[in-house]
């Protein structure tokens, strides 16, 4: 058997830069690059590595460890899981910079793989600098956090383990049902340990996602439950995405005229402007889905894991429906008690059209008339000036119209992915890009960088409130360092607006919410406003940046910035409470039971109430 000595790093590198993966006969490189931030921990291990070369990775320096790691969710996601980043940090607090992103890309089923360095395997150096340690476990390390946020955990402690552990991550990482973050944890004397490594686990490897068929006994039962219903609607989520089935749930819809509503993940698959499209459903969906799911007798989710704002915290649907779940992963397949058909959406669909023959619903003109209604409203939120300033909804249609039908539109957190969802207006597949699975304060200029590294020839507007913007922006220099151009869209409402709705509609007054300064005389926060200049802040780092007051800025700084060669910011000044209600929703949050606050305990009572129309499994 040929061998290499290589060391666990060269060995690391060497194998990544081999993984293929093969879908319908097309095969893709699966990994096309590595971010990485060096520090003691993995410099002179990965880093070396990647430094002498022999291979074909893009290094990209990252700024901040949970930014990039971000970045890398948003690449995946954009690529539809199909090619991903890894990310390499040193041991401590670079290390665990990087959980945050874990639970980000396992809530979202998006691939990522970490690699942080970790502290000594021989221990004899211990405790080295930034090692944090255990009294009652030596060998635990701080990296045994990504445990609770990782579908795959493995720590290296030998040279030779890097073999089983990269199968092991490479399976799941490829896995469209087990899909999430893996962190490969590697002690940094291991990193530069050498290994007489077998010549055929460093060869090209390609990993098959093989499209998994409907089974007869599901297809059956599937197509019973069906026929049985006489007005049923479809959920299209994510997987409707990733298992590129959107042809094939159009094509059942327009043959059973079955209306399609959306998840954040399932948005922007299909057409808005097609006639079964109802648009967004749930907390955070249009009136027109939410109404015509309320009269529903059976649920269709193909590809959803039925979160509480899809269901409106299991609210939305009525008492007597009945839930169909197509989905690949069994966890999902089975929720909300439905009838599991766990199989691969495209597969799916096309047995259940070919099985459903001449079947209809009796749905007459209620889509049709639901949906004029509804685009009655968006249009009203997309033209209505407003005294005193600018809405966040008129800026944000202002921008939608503006966006090419190939642009990107990202977003992840606030009350933006609310208007958006309820919004925008997206023509075409990939051009919607929301993290919702984690709402991750902060994914959203980082993700930008993502998304434009996936597709490069695509203008990506992200979409983030001042808030946001706040928590994290750290790839924004990166963007600009590796010359892509990004169009980061902040809205400037002087506070976390979302939170700050949810506390008032729940009895509480606004609380630590609004960006204000110390007040001396009231010892509260609840002092003079802290204006902040995000323009003059992304100038700083190179970019161009406008502020927008009125509608007619915003026009000329979009025209403007399509000019431009380099990312831009566009600071947008929006009235405070400007953002969209909700429409035939309910969202469960823990109201306090005990309160002197009248507002808070009828809150609570309303509560109640709602509680008793959802459902306990």
């Amino acid at each position: 058997m040929k061998r290499e000595r290589l060391t666990m790093s060269q060995a690391l590198v060497k194998f990544l830069d081999n993984q293929y993966i093969e879908m319908d006969g097309v095969e893709t490189k699966f990994v096309t690059g590595m971010f990485g931030i060096f520090g003691h921990g993995c410099v002179v291990g990965v880093g070396q590595a990647l430094e002498q070369g022999g291979h074909s990775l893009k290094f990209y320096q990252g700024k901040n460890e949970q930014n990039m790691a971000l970045a890398a969710v948003a690449y995946a996601k954009q690529m539809d899981r199909r090619a991903i980043i890894p990310c390499v940090s040193s041991i401590g607090p670079g290390a665990t910079n990087m959980v945050t992103a874990c639970g980000c890309a396992t809530a979202n089923r998006i691939p990522l793989l970490v690699l942080p360095g970790d502290t000594f395997a021989c221990r004899q150096p211990d405790p080295v600098l930034q090692q944090a340690e255990f009294f009652d476990n030596y060998g635990r390390t701080v990296t045994d956090a990504f445990k609770g946020v990782c579908h795959y955990f493995d720590r290296i402690l030998r040279p030779e383990q890097l073999m089983t552990a990269c199968l092991n991550a490479m399976r799941v990482l490829t896995d469209p049902a087990d899909t999430g973050a893996v962190c490969l944890a590697m002690p940094q004397d291991v990193e530069g340990e050498a290994y007489d490594y077998p010549e055929h686990f460093l060869q090209k490897r390609v990993w098959h996602i093989d499209r998994r068929p409907i089974a007869l006994s599901q297809l059956e039962r599937a197509v019973e439950l069906i026929k049985a219903a006489k007005k049923p609607i479809l959920i299209c989520g994510g997987g409707v995405r990733y298992s590129e089935a959107e042809e094939e749930l159009l094509r059942l819809a327009e043959a059973h005229n079955i209306p399609i509503t959306e998840t954040q993940a399932g948005k922007g698959i299909i057409d808005w402007r097609h006639p079964l499209n109802l648009g967004g459903i749930g907390v955070t969906g249009g009136k027109a889905a939410n109404v015509i799911a309320r009269d529903a007798d059976l649920i269709i989710g193909v590809g959803t894991r039925f979160s509480d704002f899809t269901t409106s915290s299991k609210w939305l649907f009525n008492e007597d429906r009945k839930v169909l779940g197509i989905n690949i992963c069994p966890f999902d397949a089975y929720k909300m008690d439905a009838e599991a058909i766990i199989a691969d959406a495209r597969e799916a669909l096309i047995g259940i059209d070919e099985a459903l023959g001449d079947y209809r619903t009796e749905y007459t003109d209620e889509i049709a008339a639901a949906k004029a209604e509804w685009d009655a409203i968006v249009d009203e939120f997309y033209t209505k000036e407003l005294e005193g300033g600018l809405s966040q909804t008129l800026a944000l249609g202002i921008i939608n119209e503006f966006m090419g039908d190939e642009d990107i539109a990202l977003g992840s957190a606030g009350s933006l992915p609310g208007d958006m969802q309820r919004l925008f207006r997206a023509k075409n597949r990939g051009t919607y890009h929301m993290e919702y699975g984690y709402s991750n304060m902060g994914y959203e200029v980082n993700g930008a960088l993502g998304a434009k590294l996936a597709k490069p020839e695509a203008e990506v507007y992200t979409f983030c409130g001042d808030g946001s913007f706040l928590m994290g922006h750290s790839e924004l220099y990166t963007a600009l360092q590796e010359g892509l151009k990004i169009n980061v869209c902040v809205f400037d409402n002087l506070g976390w607006g979302c939170i700050e709705n949810l506390q008032n509609a729940q009895g509480t007054d606004t609380f630590g919410t609004v960006f204000r300064a110390r007040n001396p005389e009231t010892g509260m926060l609840d002092g003079r406003e802290m204006t902040v200049d995000f323009a003059k802040i992304a100038e700083g780092y190179g970019a161009k940046g406008y502020t927008c007051r009125t509608s007619d800025e915003l026009r000329a700084a979009l025209a403007d910035a399509k000019t431009q060669d380099r990312a831009v910011l566009f600071d947008i000044k929006v009235l405070p409470k400007t953002m969209t209600p909700g429409f035939e929703s309910w969202w469960r949050v823990g109201v306090a039971e005990v309160s002197k606050s009248e507002t808070v305990a009828a809150a609570y009572e309303e509560m109640q109430a709602n509680i008793a129309k959802t459902f306990d499994y």
